[in-house]
């Protein structure tokens, strides 16, 4: 499975309905669990972003589909980073020429 690292910001409604944000993120853990990725840990944060969430998944196109659905509820914008664990970036840098 890819790793991705998710930035959350709420929007103004995500921000008005704070209250309702566990059970939001409930509802966006079903909805990725469904199309196949995980929202493996989550984080509020303080900054420029609200929450940060680590998320796997098998593709790209999985966790693209999975977020633009949680999106779409309106209560959250995203961006998101493909993040190669340690093996991985280990082997990318030594396979360099």
């Amino acid at each position: 499975m890819a790793a991705y690292v998710t930035l959350i910001r709420y929007t103004q409604t995500g921000i008005q309905n704070i209250k309702e944000s566990p059970s939001r993120l409930e509802r966006a853990r079903r909805i990725a669990n469904s199309m196949g990725a995980t929202i493996k840990d989550v984080y509020l944060t303080m900054g420029r972003y609200d929450m940060v969430a680590l998320v796997e998944a098998p593709d790209d196109a999985t966790v693209a589909k999975a977020l633009l659905a949680i999106g779409s509820a309106g209560a959250i914008t995203t961006e998101t980073l493909r993040a190669f664990p340690e093996s991985e970036y280990r082997e990318i840098v030594t396979a360099l020429p």
